[in-house]
């Protein structure tokens, strides 16, 4: 089995021995010099028309067109394009005129790109590094920096991937950059497009350093209304010594991120996003009641604006998986796990199987227990997120309510016709299951021969 980088040098090789030069651009020479693994590769090849080009990509293998007028192609899991050529024709991601063209000179071609640290390459043949605007120096300086500051804001995602990679990289933005992207607007951008770098922020080892900057940019006012009314809303001290609730999300996004790694993809971004979502009740219910701050019933007050939050971000479901059921859930439930402790003598097996109907609870105890622990430099007992989770595994329903024992063809057999009856019949069963009266099948059925008498 041969590596991406092994593949990429039998590409250039090909090339060469055309006439042509294959050069590795992009995110993987940048990760290389960080000593980062990077499993996409891009290659720009140099003085090969693009239906040579094709020809020779054909002879190693099978060749999909990704854009032809762009003349990208995907051999395998590697990307090879002809420099391009890209003028602004109108407004949005595609009011671009793009033109393949072989002759463009190397650092022509790197100009197009958005960040210095973006517009290295590299000859995967000699070793040689091709770098006109000292993106090397930048990674050195850990910066963002603009490559050009006349082309950078043809392109407004550029404000949310300088969001996103200042996370990932934990670098800082330069203030030319910065001023750049605080006189972008960003309404032309698709929600797609918008949620392709939130879903990069989101998995950025510490993304609340992209919120903060998103902040600063001004991409939170222009983008997200429910995360700028977070800004300045106040907290009780006592209670959240951190600051205001926009201080206090930062925190808790941060602590989700850790909680994450060994989950599915879909099941990672529910909690990422109700981490972010899960106070937006607080700016409209929270008030100054009996010497307090209290935002009663924030967390049904939140279901709301997550829910435009979500819209926003056409957040639907995820590989089949309803991520956005399971962030309104969160939101609306998130202080269930530390409630519950408080009163745990009280709280029966039904009120934990009743909730896995209404929100995965293995999911909404990371979330809270990252609620409890975002609120630093305060210290606080969090075991009560544990002790709901340990229930919940216990119960059987840490991911889903339990599956009813009673089924329609049961009632059938039992003579019942067809109709609301057994609709109606099955749900007082089911909810005599939840409670734990009815166990087992035949306790099901004679608890339905009752009701059908």
């Amino acid at each position: 089995m041969t590596t991406p980088l092994e593949r990429a040098t039998a590409i250039a090789l090909a090339v060469r021995d055309a006439g042509g030069r294959a050069l590795i651009v992009g995110g993987w020479v940048r990760d290389r010099l960080m000593g980062r693994d990077s499993p996409d590769i891009d290659i720009e090849v140099f003085q090969l028309p693009s239906d040579r080009l094709r020809q020779v990509l054909e002879s190693l293998g099978r060749v999909e067109a990704v854009g032809e007028s762009f003349q990208v192609y995907k051999v395998g899991d590697i990307d090879v394009s002809l420099p391009r050529r890209d003028s602004k024709a109108g407004r949005g991601h595609k009011g671009f005129i793009v033109v393949g063209d072989p002759d463009m000179m190397i650092e022509e071609a790197a100009r197009r790109r958005d960040f210095t640290v973006n517009a290295v390459s590299w000859d995967p043949l000699t070793g040689d590094y091709f770098d006109p605007f000292d993106g090397r120096g930048d990674l050195a300086r850990r910066v963002l920096r603009a490559v050009d500051p006349a082309t950078f804001p043809d392109d407004s995602l550029r404000v949310l991937r300088a969001i996103q990679f200042a996370a990932r990289l934990e670098f800082a933005v330069d203030d030319d950059t910065r001023a750049l992207c605080r006189a972008i607007p960003l309404d032309d951008l698709p929600a797609e497009r918008v949620w392709g770098e939130i879903e990069k922020l989101l998995f950025a080892s510490r993304p609340s350093i992209g919120f903060a900057l998103a902040l600063d940019l001004g991409a939170v006012d222009k983008l997200f209304p429910e995360l700028r009314a977070l800004v300045g809303c106040a907290q009780e001290p006592e209670w959240h010594p951190e600051g205001d609730v926009w201080v206090h999300t930062l925190q808790v996004i941060d602590q989700a991120r850790l909680r994450i790694d060994d989950l599915s993809r879909p099941e990672r971004i529910a909690v990422m996003l109700g981490a972010v979502c899960h106070d937006f009740g607080k700016p409209a219910t929270t008030a100054f009641i009996d010497g307090r701050i209290r935002s009663m019933d924030h967390e049904e007050q939140g279901v709301a604006p997550a829910t435009a939050f979500l819209d926003r971000l056409n957040v639907q479901s995820f590989d089949g998986y309803d991520v956005r059921r399971q962030v309104l859930g969160i939101t609306a439930q998130h202080l269930k796990p530390g409630s519950w402790y408080k009163a745990r003598d009280e709280v029966g097996d039904g009120a934990f199987r009743r909730l896995a109907q209404k929100v995965d609870l293995e999911l909404l105890a990371r979330v809270a227990k990252a609620d409890c622990e975002g609120r630093k430099p305060g210290a606080f007992d969090c075991s009560a997120m544990d002790w709901f989770r340990e229930r919940a595994h216990a119960l059987g329903v840490e991911h889903r309510p339990p599956a009813p024992i009673l089924l329609g063809r049961h009632l059938l057999a039992l003579g019942l016709q067809p109709g609301p009856r057994i609709g109606e019949i099955l749900k007082a069963v089911y909810d005599q299951q939840l409670d734990g009266s009815v166990t087992t099948i035949d306790q099901a059925v004679e608890s339905a021969k009752r009701m059908i008498k």
